[in-house]
């Protein structure tokens, strides 16, 4: 399992890579993050920013 650390004004998250399904462009620089089998989360960073740290893991 690989874990991916995405950073959030609210928090921190820890996400698993393969659980997500989908990374949309929010306000305020901000990137929604979707989750297989869930909701999804706001995360600080373009849909760039987040695709990238995801490939790097």
């Amino acid at each position: 399992m690989k874990f991916v650390e995405l950073k959030s004004r609210g928090g921190d998250y820890k996400v698993v890579a393969a659980n997500v399904a989908y990374l949309r462009t929010d306000e305020n620089g901000q990137t929604k993050v979707g989750l297989v089998g869930g909701d999804s989360i706001l995360v600080v960073g373009t849909v760039d920013d987040i695709a990238a740290q995801m490939q790097a893991g």
